[in-house]
């Protein structure tokens, strides 16, 4: 079977996150890393070292010029998601963007626009869509186990500095909502998948020396009545677990490592803890090698990706006006 060619661009320290992306594209067995490019002069030698026979580059100009490069993974601040992946799009690159895939929605019409002009793939990093305790959620919710879901909370909430890296700088992040939140809209979006009415957003910025907001909440409100409450938050000094899922007959509670189902019988109830393994976060790659040498279908569609974007976009505007927002294409 042919080999695809594959590029990654930004082989940044934090996270190590350059280093995980070519794993997990080289465990595909036909995907392989034979590039990276990196504007750090350190970092790219730590690529050089790591991975020997990969070539590096200094500018994506220069990577792009490699005909064997058929695909490139841009892992960089979000702020350069855009011009990066329209840059890769544009010379005849499939794209996979870690998330946020961009940070508006125009901005994401953009990529999936040059994306069907040149017939290329596009997808976002979603990864957590293959967390332990999601995937049992979704079996959970699949098999009728806790009814109708009507009430969804996603949370990721501590209390502590946020640090000082670009992920913590608005201008370069996009703002709090843009990380780690991303995942928790992902996650809701996954549990209730019907139309959005509305989003309204609660943004604050009180304690940290930082341009990012401290805490920020996405109310999301459904057409078929069902609401999800996302927030994430560095000033949070009682923090709410991860999951709180309400169906007509059971909840499910916790997340991470550990995931409690509750099923009330008669009055007194019942509550089983079930404790998670990892997550599968491989599947990702494994599911774009498939989309591209077999023609699988795309789990992580830019679409989806684009209406995470929507809902974080309408809560900011909604924090700015007081009022309930609509997001795109709802």
């Amino acid at each position: 079977m042919k080999t695809i060619g594959w590029g990654i661009i930004g082989y940044g320290g934090q996270f190590n996150m350059g280093n995980e992306h070519a794993r997990y594209v080289d465990a595909t067995g036909t995907m392989h890393v034979i590039a990276f490019c990196e504007a750090d002069p350190k970092r790219l030698e730590q690529a050089r070292k790591d991975y020997p026979a990969a070539a590096a580059y200094h500018s994506i100009e220069e990577m792009l010029k490699n005909p064997h490069v058929e695909g490139v993974t841009i892992i960089t601040p979000h702020l350069t998601h855009f011009e990066l992946a329209l840059q890769a799009l544009r010379a005849g690159r499939h794209v996979v963007v870690e998330k946020p895939i961009c940070i508006t929605v125009r901005q994401v019409d953009g990529l999936i626009e040059a994306a069907k002009k040149g017939q290329r793939m596009l997808s976002a990093y979603h990864n957590r869509r293959w967390d332990a305790d999601i995937l049992m959620i979704k079996s959970f919710i699949q098999k009728g186990t806790i009814g109708e879901v009507f009430h969804v909370e996603v949370a990721n909430h501590g209390y502590g500095h946020p640090g000082t890296t670009w992920r913590s700088d608005k201008t370069k992040s996009g703002g709090c909502f843009y990380d780690w939140g991303v995942h928790l809209v992902d996650y809701a979006l996954q549990i209730i998948p019907d139309p959005i009415e509305s989003v309204t957003g609660f943004f604050h910025k009180l304690v940290w020396d930082v341009s990012n907001e401290d805490h920020t909440q996405a109310i999301i409100r459904f057409k078929g009545g069902q609401f999800a409450d996302v927030s994430i938050s560095t000033i949070a000094a009682a923090p709410r677990e991860k999951f709180r899922i309400l169906g007509t007959k059971g909840a499910i509670t916790g997340g991470w490592d550990v995931l409690r189902v509750h099923l009330p019988q008669e009055g007194f109830g019942t509550v089983s803890e079930i404790r998670l393994g990892p997550g599968q976060h491989p599947q990702f790659y494994l599911n774009v090698a498939a989309h591209l040498t077999k023609g699988s279908p795309l789990a992580v569609t830019p679409e989806s990706a684009r209406r995470n974007i929507s809902v974080i976009e309408a809560a900011e505007q909604s924090a700015k006006t007081g009022q309930p927002v609509k997001p795109s294409h709802e």
